[in-house]
């Protein structure tokens, strides 16, 4: 069973040949000959083996527990980073050049940091819990400067926040129940559409990020029709991504995955979670302006 998504096909659990029965094989699993000490994994249980944290399987609660933590720590580091940042007006209702400049550092930290740790993780062959936590600290720092700023230049109300979160949360309830009810199959395919369309916005993004410091933008990120039609498909692009990763996560439980890839579904995860609300946000700017 091997996955298109680059995320996944890091893993080299995941990547390992399937069985006659559609399942992963593990070398060792079932009966251990000429040592008793090895683990399902086939590698002894001393120093250079598992840790205690790599003993397991990985399971549907493994990967709500580590998921729910890394969401966790990018609301609490958003959340933070909100009250950091201060009113962008002091008291005469004029733009705080102070608050702005806190709001402008931890956009950008937050941003640069969390998209290296993003490629780290990404291709990392075994994942890394505190790089999965770090990112998740960083994304969070960047979420919180990109709500705070967001709304400000689009010249609407902050509650467009609150309504981006619970609409976030919704898509995520709503995905994994059409992923459910409806028996959703995920085709190579499908994988390599979903891949391709992520890598080609984050270079579009980039190219527009590129033009600002020459005073020339496209207007993908822009409040325009341009800017809508990439949002509204940044978010279907989203919900997308999430399949994807209910699509590892089953068929990484039906593989008996170590524990450990619970980590690896967590970070991906909470990387389409932050896609859906980034994009959700920007629709919800573009509708409310006057």
């Amino acid at each position: 069973m091997r996955s298109n998504n680059p995320i996944f096909n890091r893993s080299e659990e995941f990547s390992r040949p399937a069985n006659s029965y559609g399942n992963q094989t593990y070398p060792g699993a079932g009966a251990f000959p000429g040592n008793a000490e090895q683990s399902p994994y086939g590698a002894p249980t001393g120093h250079d083996g598992p840790t205690q944290g790599d003993t397991g399987r990985m399971t549907i609660d493994s990967v709500v527990q580590k998921t729910a933590l890394t969401v966790f720590v990018v609301v609490l580091a958003a959340a933070a980073t909100w009250y950091w940042t201060g009113d962008h007006l002091n008291e005469f209702g004029e733009a705080d050049s102070d608050a702005l400049g806190r709001i402008y550092l931890a956009l950008m930290v937050g941003s640069f940091g969390a998209f290296a740790l993003s490629l780290v993780n990404s291709f990392k062959r075994v994942v890394s819990p505190p790089l999965v936590i770090a990112f998740a600290a960083l994304e969070g720092v960047a979420m919180g400067a990109f709500s705070k700023v967001l709304p400000l230049y689009a010249g609407v109300s902050h509650d467009i926040v609150m309504q981006a979160i619970i609409g976030t949360f919704a898509a995520f309830a709503g995905t994994l129940a059409a992923y459910k009810f409806f028996n959703i199959k995920v085709s190579s395919r499908f994988r390599t559409f979903v891949v391709a369309a992520m890598f080609g916005m984050v270079a579009l993004g980039l190219l527009e990020f590129v033009l600002s410091f020459f005073g020339n933008q496209i207007g993908f990120y822009g409040f325009g029709g341009l800017g809508l039609l990439f949002a509204i498909g940044g978010l279907v692009l989203g919900v997308f991504m999430l399949i994807l990763d209910f699509d590892f996560v089953e068929n990484g439980v039906a593989a008996g995955l170590p524990v450990r890839e619970s980590w690896r579904a967590a970070f991906a995860i909470t990387v389409s979670l932050v896609w859906i609300y980034t994009n959700l946000l920007r629709i919800l700017a573009i509708f409310q302006q006057d």
